[in-house]
Parts: structure tokens; sequence; C-alpha cells
């Protein structure tokens, strides 16, 4: 098939569960390599509609949950060495000068808290290690292959069912993970965002004091404004830096991307920090695009089916949350799906997809709660981003920067400050306790089972 990798060494073994996971973004690629990390290792076949997976995008952040996870895999090694580096403090700035509010050490305070570190990666140097790796460990890649549909087969004896592909072939699967976005109507937040990245000679050749410092840094910086904020932070080494501009959505109905003019993008951010305003202007074109949510599903699973990510949970990008969900949505499928295999699955197909199901089921009750909560708090932290000058906004500054006295550990009415939110978020381990949780269906199980046969 098109796009199969040749790298994979190891083979895909004949017997046991056959996992199908459409999409090889970062959830799908983590449910991969967990997938092939089992022992006995599951069969794994990733299918991507792209006819070519590119190295595209920009900045992406791996926030100690997610970092938790590329450890217990073993990639954390192999993300630093393609560019993925620790930053040292998020600086909340304000929006007229780029005075500081507060800034919120990252670094070793983060390691030390949460037990991982933070790192800041290219999203596309990050693609690039999963995918590599995924392949190195067995799973079968097929790309220009998409899905479009699901076909049952109850009455064979295999219980499997049939992923259908566009190009018209039928891929055969015990389980199938849904890890390719949604396809459903979205609904518009309000905002849009330009992105665009510079090279440490563009942002050097200002020869402005203030813009060197913010290079040498090993920094997030947020500028806080009315409607609207900027992101910037260093890449690969400082030698790259990327620029997120969040603003008011101007774009038509139903337009989701557009080329936008250097000048309209320029206005939204007319008066604020002159610095800021000199960045923006290396800028060599406009693209926005709108910034979009989706209705979570009410349901998440339907038989031996299984939605990550984007495909179960999108969220807004305001926490820095939305891929770190995805790896541990991919993690502890894959953990879910070893330990059933592992225990052993009935030979029936009817049993076994009764097995996959409730399976199906507790990787619900393990992961919804955690990932409204992160929903709601990216919409949350949009308010916090975006409030206009007035007494509001003077309390939170003035909250923010109290903040430092308590060494990070009180609460805070913000998310961002917040100490007992960000130590559920960045702190709780999600494999250890899907782990224990999923012991205990286990030996629940088989008490049923063997409660029913006596």
């Amino acid at each position: 098939m098109a796009g199969e990798g040749a790298e994979s060494p190891h083979q895909q073994q004949s017997d046991g569960l056959h996992v199908v996971i459409a999409g090889a973004g970062m959830g799908g690629l983590t449910c991969a390599i967990a997938c092939r990390q089992a022992n006995p290792p599951l069969a794994v076949t990733i299918l991507e509609s792209a006819p070519e997976i590119m190295p595209i995008g920009a900045g992406i952040h791996l926030p100690p949950n997610a970092t938790r996870v590329m450890s217990h895999l073993g990639l954390l090694d192999r993300l630093k060495e393609a560019g993925g580096y620790s930053l040292q403090n998020f600086v909340l700035r304000r929006w007229a000068n780029g005075d500081v509010i507060v800034a919120k050490p990252i670094g070793d305070r983060v390691k030390k808290e949460y037990g991982e570190e933070w790192l800041t990666i290219h999203r596309g140097d990050y693609q690039m290690v999963l995918l590599k790796e995924a392949r190195r460990s067995g799973a079968r890649v097929v790309l220009d292959s998409q899905v479009i549909g699901i076909e049952a087969c109850p009455n064979e004896s295999s219980g499997q069912q049939t992923v259908l592909l566009k190009n018209g072939q039928r891929i055969g699967a015990d389980v199938v993970i849904g890890a390719d976005g949604r396809s459903m109507p979205p609904v518009e937040t309000g905002d849009l965002a330009y992105r665009g990245t510079f090279t440490r000679e563009q942002l050097q050749s200002f020869k402005n004091a203030r813009i060197d410092k913010l290079i040498e840094e090993s920094n997030i910086s947020v500028w806080l404004g009315p409607g609207a904020h900027a992101v910037f932070y260093p890449l690969r080494n400082k030698t790259e830096f990327n620029l997120v501009l969040l603003c008011a959505d101007d774009l038509p109905e139903g337009v989701r991307t557009s080329n936008g003019s250097l000048e309209e993008m320029a206005a939204n951010f007319e008066g604020w920090d002159p610095v800021l305003s000199m960045i923006i202007s290396c800028l060599k074109t406009a693209l926005k695009w709108k910034l979009l949510h989706f209705k979570e599903l009410d349901k998440w699973t339907k038989g031996p089916v299984a939605l990550l990510g984007d495909a179960s949970h999108p969220t807004l990008p305001y926490q820095g949350q939305g891929a770190a969900m995805a790896v541990e949505d991919g993690a502890i499928l894959a953990l879910l799906l070893a330990g059933l295999q592992k225990g052993g699955l009935t030979s029936t197909s009817e049993d076994k997809h009764a097995q996959l199901t409730s399976t199906f089921q507790l990787y619900e009750k393990l992961r919804k709660k955690r990932t409204e909560t992160n929903v709601a708090g990216a919409v949350r932290t949009r308010q916090f981003y975006h409030l206009h000058d007035g007494e509001e906004q003077v309390d939170r500054d003035r909250e923010l920067s109290e903040l430092p006295s308590s060494k990070w550990q009180s609460g805070c009415k913000w998310n961002w400050g917040d100490a007992p939110y960000q130590k559920s978020l960045l702190g709780f381990d999600v494999l250890d306790d899907a782990e224990n949780r999923f012991q205990e269906f286990f030996n629940e199980s088989k008490r049923t089972t063997n409660g029913a046969a006596l």
C-alpha cells in the first residue's frame, strides 16, 4: 500500500488483537507505540489520510503530564535530541508596554512540583520522533488512506470489524481507534489566530535591547490585552522563535482559513507594546485561521470503537493541553487493551465484543471528567487573558503579582495561578491510575464470570 513504512524491524504478531488507528497525529502515534511496547505487543495498523507526513506547524508545549507519558515510552531523551528543551519562566505582560505582571518559574520548579519536565519543541519535530518510533517498533503505517466508514461483522467467527477506505480497500480490525479529529459541524468561538516563526537573525537585526533580551531568555511571554493576547517563545535551541496572535474573529461564517493582510493584522494590535509591534513587522505573510469549538460527544464509544484527542474532546488552545490530553488518551487506551489481551480474551466473537466494549466504557470513565475539566479550563483561561482594562483587570493583576510570595502554593481565582488546579492538571499520574483501575475492573470481571459459572 502507498506510504507503508519500510523501517520496521519488528514483525507484527499474527494472533491477539489487531488495532487499527485512523490518524497519525500525536495521540494516534502515541497509542500505536504503547500498543507495540506492550508484552505481548498488539498488532497495529495506522491509517493516515495525508499522502505524506510533513514536518509542518510551529511550536508546541509538552507540559509535565505529556512528558510523563513520553518518559514512560522511553522517548524523552529523543525528543530533547530533536530540539525539545525546558523553558525557565512563564511570563505574563501588560499589553500596552510589556511590563511584567508576574513570572511563574517553570524549569526546576515544575520538575520538583509535578514530577516531570516541561518541554517546548517544534510540532513537526515532535511528530517525526513519534512516527519514527511507531515504525521502528513494528506498527504498520499506511499513508494516503482515508477512512470513510466502519462495517460491523457480527456474523463472522472472528468478530472483526471492517474499516472502509476511500480508495476502496477494506481492512479487518478487532479494535478501531478514531484519532483523526472531527467532521461534525463546528461552533465558532469568536477568536482567530495569526501564527509566524522568525529566525534569530531577523530579530537581532532590530538591534533593540528588549528584543535581544527576549531572544536570550528561555521564557514563554504572553501579552494580555483587551479582547486579544500574544504569545512568544523560542524554538530549536533559540535559533527560531514562535509568535501567535489571538484576536477577534472577522472571517465570514463558514470560512476557516484565509490569507490576511499584514496591515490588517498589525491594526489588531495597534497601541500595544512597541517591542511586540516590531516583532509583528517581521512577518512576511499573514495567514489567519478561525478558532473553532466542537460539541463533545456524549458517548465516546459504541462497541469496539474508541475516540481520542480532538475526535472526542476538542479544546481551545489556551491551556496548551490539546496534544497532551491526546497522548494521555493514546497511552491509556493501549494500557487497557494490552491488559485485556494479557489477561486472556475469550474465544467467541460475542464474548470478545462484550469484553472490548466494557473496556472502552472504563476508558470513558477514566477520561471524561479530566478532559471536560480541561475544556472548561481553556474557556476560563480565554476570559482571563482577554480582560479589558478596568476594575476586574486591576484585581487580576494584583492577585497574580502576589502569587510568588506563596511560592506558587496558594489558591487563585484564575486557573493559571491556582496551585490545586495546576497540581491536578500537571501532576496527576494518569497511567498509574489507569493501571490500578483496570486491575480492579479485571478482578471484578473475573469474579462476576466465576460467579455466573458456579
